[in-house]
């Protein structure tokens, strides 16, 4: 009952159940927040598109925050890529990586698309526990990272041994995977300020680490991982 809910959701209108459940279908499938709105309507529960919203707000990086430590370990081969994203009416960069296996390394959002971008997205990904420390870097040849490279070498952030390869086709499986999340972002018609984007951006990785099977002891052929991570990481199950 309501004395018995996590912290987290004290205070809230809703059972935790519910606002799970909301801010799952609206992260992981292109819904926008009337769809959401309406199914639940269609279950006998009004519950405001603008609340869906700020539950996503809410628990999109307590979910993102909760999987670090609890993720199976990425390969040492990392693709590397940024794409735009549409923010207020303007096109930002959305640096991401994955690794050989296609689970997501790490994101960084950022207005600027240059060496400086690019060294403190590889410093936010090399500084997270669950990666390995690479030893590929596979790009495209934009000029940004090969000086971001050497600035971390020469500060002993990256191995000497770390190769970059720009082959042709080497960075497909990156670019593949960016349609994922961007696909999400259409269906949300855009985000309005920074902040809440890298909230929203937050809570769709998550997801889709969870979907693609990256928390430890799930696997990719049983789809009620999603739903079953979601409740075990938010502790209501």
């Amino acid at each position: 009952m309501k004395g018995n809910r996590p912290a987290i959701f004290r205070g809230r209108h809703f059972e935790p159940e519910i606002i799970a459940t909301c801010v799952r279908w609206y992260l992981r499938f292109s819904l926008s927040l009337r769809n959401v709105e309406e199914m639940m309507a269609e279950r006998g529960l009004m519950v405001d598109h603008t609340t869906v919203w700020r539950w996503c707000q809410k628990y999109g990086p307590v979910i993102y925050h909760r999987l670090r430590g609890k993720l199976k370990y990425t390969t040492t081969t990392w693709h590397i890529d940024e794409t735009y994203v549409r923010i207020a009416g303007r096109w930002v960069y959305l640096f991401r990586a994955v690794d050989s296996h296609g689970d997501t390394v790490d994101f960084y959002l950022s207005e600027t698309r240059d060496r400086e971008a690019a060294k403190t997205f590889l410093q936010k990904a090399l500084s997270n526990p669950d990666n390995r420390t690479p030893r590929v870097l596979c790009m495209d040849r934009c000029r940004i990272y090969p000086a971001a490279i050497r600035d971390l070498r020469a500060e002993g952030r990256l191995p000497q041994r770390c190769r970059r390869r720009t082959k042709r086709y080497a960075n497909n499986r990156i670019e593949s995977d960016h349609r994922n999340v961007k696909r999400r972002l259409r269906a949300m018609q855009g985000p309005r300020t920074m902040p809440t984007a890298h909230r929203v951006i937050q809570g769709i990785e998550a997801v889709h680490m969870i979907r693609k099977a990256q928390l430890l002891g799930s696997q990719r052929t049983n789809l009620a991982t999603t739903s079953i991570a979601f409740a075990l990481l938010l502790k209501i199950a």
